[in-house]
C-alpha cells in the first residue's frame, strides 16, 4: 500500500462514501481579492492562469495537499479511507528511529528522540486474532517487537480511555442538569470517532457540533499525557518525544493533525505519527518476523511501564470503547440514585441501532443509543435537525460494528470477514472488565498530575474544541 499520494488523493473501494466516488483535489491555490471578477484558464502544458478585467494574465501557485486539507475539503467524506501522507506513516516513524541510531553513532544523544508508542487496545486484539494469541501475550510481544526497533516505552491507551469515560460521565450529567436552561445540550453524542467528527464539521456545521461531547478522544488525550507528564517525568521538552500511536482506523491520522492539538511554542503535536493495525503487520513483514514467533517483552523491560500501570483490563460494553454502557451506569446512579444490574439493549433498524432505556414508575428516565456505521448516524442527525430525537446520550462511530471493524485492521485473508470479527471482538471482551474509578493510577495522576478532577489543567488537558468548516467548491466542480 502506497504511503503518499502525488497530484491527487483517490477515493474509491468504501463502504459507506456519503457521496459519489471522486478525486480529492486541490488544483490551485486561489486568493480572494474582494469583488475583483476574472476567470481561470489552462495552458497546453497543464499551467493554471488566472486573467483579469483587463487581458493580463497570472500564473497560479498549484496548492500541496496537506493532510489538514482533507479538513478543509467539502468534496468527500469517509469512516475509514487510506488517505496516508508521508509524515502520517510507518516510513517515517521508521526514518525517525534511523536518524537515533545515526545520532547514537555520532555520538549525539542531546539530538536524539525519546520515541514513545501508545498501541489501541482494538489494534492489539486484532493482531492477536490474527496470529492465534491472546490479549496480554499479544501486547508483551508487541512490545518486545517495538523495543528491538529503538522504542523507549510502549503503552496501552486504556489509560487514556480511563480519563474520557470518566470526563464524559461527568460532561454528560452536567449538560442533563442544565438541560432546561440551555439549549443544545442534550442529547450529547460521543466525539471520540475522528471519522464522525470530520462528517459533522463539514456537512452540519454549528448546528450539531454543540451536541458533541468536548472530551478528548483517547488517543489525543494520549498524546496530552505523553508530551506533558511523560516529558515532565523525564525532565525533557516535548518536542524531545516522538510519539507513535498504534490506531485501528485510517481517520486517526486525521484527528493527530487538527491544529488543536498542536503546540506553537514547542513546534510539536500531541501525536506525532499515527500507524495502523494493518501498517504494523507491514513492518512485521519488513523485519522478517511474525508475530507468534516474537518472545513476550522481560519483565524488566516491561517494568518501564509502571508510568501507567501494568495491567491490562477493558471496560464493560462496546468494543469501541464502552462509551452508552458506562455513562448511562453513571448518570442512572449519580441522577436518580438507580442501580443498573443488567444492560439490556433492544434492536432497532439493524445490529448497528441499539438503544437503552432507564424506566421508573413508567416514566422514561434515560434513553441511550449507540449508532455505528453512516446510514445510521444520518438517522439520528435527521432526528435531531427535525427535533424529534427521544435521546439522551448517543455513541457514534463510524465503521460499522465500531472501532473493533475499523477500515485499519488486519484483513481477512483464510477466513471470511465476519469470523475474524467475531474474534477479534472475543480476544477484546475477554480481559477483566473494570469500572472507569476502580483505577488508583488514574486518581493519582488526577492529583499529580492535573491538580484536581476540576482544576483549569484538567480542561487544557483532556478538552477539546470543534469547528465548522465552510464548504467550497470541489475542483472537480470547476466550470471552465
Amino acid at each position: 500500500m502506497a504511503s503518499m499520494f502525488s497530484a491527487a488523493l483517490q477515493i474509491s473501494d468504501l463502504n459507506d462514501f456519503i457521496t459519489p466516488s471522486q478525486e480529492c483535489i486541490k488544483p490551485i491555490n486561489i486568493q480572494k481579492k474582494g469583488n475583483s471578477s476574472g476567470s481561470i484558464l489552462i495552458s497546453e502544458d497543464g499551467e493554471y492562469y488566472e486573467t483579469n478585467e483587463g487581458g493580463s494574465r497570472q500564473k497560479l501557485e498549484k496548492a500541496k495537499i496537506t493532510l489538514n486539507d482533507c479538513l478543509a475539503c467539502s468534496g468527500c467524506i469517509t469512516s475509514a479511507e487510506s488517505v496516508l501522507i508521508s509524515q502520517q506513516s510507518h516510513e517515517e516513524f521508521y526514518r525517525i528511529l534511523n536518524e537515533n541510531k545515526i545520532q547514537v553513532e555520532a555520538n549525539n544523544h542531546d539530538k536524539m528522540k525519546v520515541v514513545v508508542v501508545s498501541i489501541s487496545p482494538q489494534s492489539t486484539a486484532s493482531l492477536g486474532a490474527k496470529y492465534h494469541l491472546s490479549f496480554e501475550d499479544t501486547a508483551r510481544r508487541l512490545q518486545n517487537f517495538f523495543y528491538k526497533l529503538g522504542v523507549k516505552f510502549v503503552f496501552d491507551t486504556t489509560i487514556a480511555r480511563e480519563f474520557a469515560l470518566i470526563e464524559n460521565q461527568k460532561e454528560f450529567v452536567y449538560r442533563y442538569k442544565v438541560k432546561d436552561i440551555q439549549k443544545g445540550m442534550l442529547p450529547m453524542l460521543s466525539s471520540a470517532c475522528p471519522g464522525w467528527i470530520c462528517y459533522a464539521e463539514k456537512t452540519h456545521g454549528d448546528y450539531i457540533l454543540p451536541y458533541l461531547s468536548s472530551v478528548k478522544s483517547p488517543q489525543q488525550i494520549m498524546g496530552s499525557l505523553i508530551k506533558d507528564y511523560l516529558a515532565q517525568q523525564l525532565c525533557i521538552r516535548p518536542d524531545q518525544i516522538y510519539h507513535t500511536t498504534v490506531m485501528p482506523c485510517f481517520d486517526k491520522k486525521l484527528e493527530a493533525s487538527r491544529n488543536d492539538f498542536y503546540s506553537e511554542k514547542y513546534d510539536s503535536r500531541d501525536v506525532d505519527c499515527v500507524i495502523t493495525s494493518i501498517e504494523v503487520e507491514a513492518m512485521l513483514e519488513k523485519e522478517g518476523v511474525r508475530l507468534d514467533e516474537i518472545t513476550s517483552a522481560s519483565s524488566a523491560a516491561s517494568s518501564q511501564q509502571n508510568v501507567f500501570g501494568t495491567e491490562f483490563y477493558s471496560h464493560k460494553g462496546s468494543a469501541s470503547g464502552a462509551y452508552c454502557d458506562q455513562i448511562f451506569l453513571y448518570a442512572a446512579k449519580e441522577l436518580f440514585g438507580e442501580e443498573v444490574v443488567n444492560m439490556e439493549y433492544k434492536t432497532l433498524r439493524n445490529q448497528d441501532l441499539k438503544e437503552i432505556v432507564l424506566e421508573k414508575n413508567g416514566e422514561v428516565l434515560l434513553r441511550f443509543a449507540i449508532a455505528n456505521g453512516f446510514r445510521n448516524i444520518q438517522n439520528i442527525v435527521q432526528k435531531l435537525k427535525r427535533g424529534k430525537s427521544t435521546y439522551h446520550f448517543v455513541e457514534v462511530m463510524a465503521c460499522p460494528s465500531g472501532c473493533i471493524n475499523g477500515g485499519a485492521q488486519v484483513r481477512a485473508v483464510d477466513e471470511t470477514p465476519k469470523e475474524l470479527l467475531s474474534k477479534v471482538e472475543e480476544i477484546y471482551h475477554s480481559l477483566p472488565a473494570r469500572n472507569s474509578k476502580e483505577n488508583a493510577v488514574v486518581q493519582d495522576l488526577y492529583e499529580r498530575w492535573l491538580e484536581g478532577e476540576d482544576s483549569l489543567k484538567c480542561k487544557q488537558m483532556l478538552y477539546t474544541q470543534y469547528h465548522a468548516v465552510e464548504k467550497i467548491s470541489s475542483g472537480l466542480l470547476i466550470k471552465w
